[in-house]
C-alpha cells in the first residue's frame, strides 16, 4: 500500500508583509532576530516535502494559503484527502514549535490522541529519528507512564482527522538559546530530515498491506 503524508503547517504566514496570527511569535532578540512560528512552519514543511518528492512518497500540503486558516476547517480539508484516498494509508502531521511562560522551557515533544492508536507507532519512529540525529543536544520531552515516549493530548486537528495523526513541537521559539538555534539552516534541514526519515521508514513498514 502507497503512503499519502498530510502536511498541517500550523498558524499563519505572511500577508503583504505581516504576520496574521496574534502572539505565536519569539520575542525581539538583542540581535534584532525574531521567529515567527506560522512561517516557520511552513519553512520546515517545504523542507520535508523536498525530502519526500525526491523519495518518490505522495504528500499533500493541508494548507497552501498564507492566511491563518481554522481549524474546523483544516480538518475537513484533512478529511475530504483521506476519503479521496481509500486506496492508500493516510497519515497526517502537524508540524510547530513550541513556547512557553518560562524562558528556560525547551526541547522536543510529539502528541497523538489520548488512548492506544495507530499514531503511537508514528510518535516512536519520530522520537527514535529525533535521538538519532540531535542526540542529547536536545532535550526530549516525553511521557512513557503509558509504555510509548509519545505526550497524548487531544488537539483539535489530530483529534478530529479520520487518517492516524500525530503533532510534532519542534523546539521553544521562547528560549532565547534555542530559538537562535532553530533560525540557523542546519537546525531546521535536522529536524525536516528527523520527519523525512519517519515517513520513509513508516512508508516501508506499510508497502505490503
Amino acid at each position: 500500500m502507497d503512503l499519502l503524508v498530510i502536511l498541517d503547517n500550523g498558524h499563519g504566514g505572511l500577508v503583504d508583509g505581516k504576520y496574521v496570527t496574534p502572539g505565536k511569535r519569539s520575542p525581539v532578540w538583542k540581535d534584532g532576530t525574531q521567529l515567527f512560528e506560522g512561517v516557520y512552519n511552513r519553512l520546515i514543511v517545504d523542507k520535508i516535502v523536498s525530502g519526500l518528492s525526491a523519495l518518490g512518497i505522495q504528500y499533500s500540503i493541508l494548507v497552501k494559503e498564507n492566511e491563518d486558516i481554522s481549524l474546523v476547517t483544516r480538518v475537513k480539508r484533512a478529511n475530504e484527502i483521506h476519503k479521496a484516498n481509500k486506496d492508500k494509508k493516510v497519515i497526517l502531521c502537524s508540524v510547530h514549535v513550541n513556547a512557553a511562560v518560562n524562558p528556560d522551557g525547551k526541547g522536543v515533544e510529539v502528541f497523538t490522541t489520548k488512548g492506544e492508536t495507530q499514531s503511537d507507532r508514528l510518535a516512536t519512529i519520530f522520537i527514535k529519528y529525533w535521538t538519532l540525529y540531535f542526540g542529547d543536544t536536545v532535550k526530549l520531552r516525553t511521557d512513557n507512564r503509558d509504555g510509548d515516549p509519545d505526550k497524548e493530548e487531544n488537539f483539535y486537528i489530530i483529534k478530529y482527522t479520520l487518517s492516524p495523526a500525530f503533532l510534532s513541537e519542534n523546539g521553544f521559539f521562547t528560549n532565547e538559546e534555542e530559538c537562535k538555534k532553530m533560525l540557523t539552516s542546519e537546525w531546521q534541514q535536522t529536524v525536516a530530515d528527523v520527519h523525512i526519515k519517519t515517513f520513509e521508514e513508516y512508508a516501508n513498514l506499510i508497502k505490503d498491506l
